[in-house]
């Protein structure tokens, strides 16, 4: 299967354009795995540009001392910056990274010098696209978002966006400033914000930008056709543990046997699905591996009918997932969707 030319789509209404795939960049200096050489990492991030990629997305929380972006703009002084849609995040403040200690803050003061720091890091004048990356519930969302609004004006970012924020927060921060995009985790096995975020996203003219849309690996095989490396962070993951995954391999098989009849790999079918979810939704896959990557871009190739994605809904029957999507440690501090209680599908551990 080749690898198709890559479609370009408005990213909310306010005209931002991107590409309808995505780069996740978190992965590439440690998230789930050791960080990956800076020569390394920055080849991947060039050769998804080649592949058509311009949307490239980054935290000033990922990696030890904000390594990520400091990664990524050492990738974008070899890259036109004119041609890429950069998108960073703020509202996480990074106290010990190895043993998931974060504070979520969001305040006017830290939004402000968060972007300074982020626009110095990566070495550009401009972000096209901030997050919010967690909302502060002890900090009106007013007073956050009317501090990102002064970062519009002043041209320090383009566009404003939330993740993993409640309805009540989107349309609250919406009518202080158009909210561009919701970065939200959405993938086969995680569909709990299709019944109440995505209808008001599509009503507000909001973009969707899912993260870890092949389930964090999963769905390409990780933990069912390859081991789980010691040092994967992903051990303490609550889906991946040994008995949840034992009950998620079935789920795997199954989509297995429908990729076989698509002609992809279980990967491209989970990544083709969120692709067809619309013309408004923008996957960001990471990957450390460009053979990886070239075969998430081809997913793009995959088409599918209604009825197809009926089947392959159908096959990840959301009551049978079993283990939570977030590492214990991270909900205690409101890494999911603001004043949402967790949803434990299964068996718990």
């Amino acid at each position: 299967m080749a690898a198709p030319r890559m479609p370009r789509v408005k990213l909310g209404s306010q005209g931002f354009e991107v590409s309808k795939l995505g780069f996740g960049c978190m992965g590439l200096t440690g998230a789930y795995n050791e960080p990956l050489p800076d020569e390394v990492g920055i080849s991947v991030i060039k050769h998804a540009f080649t592949q058509g990629i311009t949307f490239f997305d980054t935290a000033d929380v990922y990696g030890a001392n904000h390594a990520n972006e400091i990664l990524v703009g050492k990738a974008l002084k070899e890259l036109p910056r004119e041609k890429i849609q950069l998108a960073t995040k703020f509202g996480v403040e990074h106290i010990d990274f190895s043993n998931f200690q974060f504070r979520i803050k969001g305040t006017p003061e830290y939004v402000r010098s968060c972007c300074e720091a982020s626009l110095k890091r990566l070495g550009v004048e401009y972000i096209d696209l901030y997050y919010q990356h967690r909302v502060d519930t002890s900090v009106p969302i007013e007073d956050t978002v009317g501090e990102l609004k002064k970062l519009v004006q002043e041209g320090k970012i383009k566009y404003i966006g939330l993740s993993e924020a409640s309805p009540d927060t989107i349309r609250r921060a919406h009518a202080v400033h158009p909210i561009t995009a919701l970065q939200i985790e959405w993938s086969l096995w995680t569909r709990d914000s299709e019944e109440e975020i995505m209808p008001l996203c599509r009503e507000l003219g909001i973009g969707i930008v899912p993260y870890s849309p092949i389930g964090r690996g999963f769905f390409g095989g990780r933990g069912v056709s390859e081991t789980l490396p010691p040092e994967s962070s992903l051990k303490s993951h609550p889906r991946f543990k040994a008995e949840n995954l034992e009950k998620n391999k079935r789920i795997y098989e199954g989509i297995e046997g429908l990729a076989k009849k698509h002609k992809c790999s279980p990967a491209q079918l989970a990544l083709a699905w969120v692709l067809h979810q619309g013309n408004d939704v923008v996957p960001i896959p990471g990957t450390t591996k460009i053979t990886n990557l070239d075969q998430n871009v081809r997913a793009l190739a995959v088409k599918l009918s209604n009825e197809e994605l009926k089947e392959i809904s159908e096959m990840v029957p959301i009551d049978e997932v079993a283990g939570d999507r977030y590492f214990d440690k991270l909900d205690k501090i409101g890494w999911r969707v603001a004043n949402t209680p967790p949803k434990n599908y299964g068996i718990s551990t």
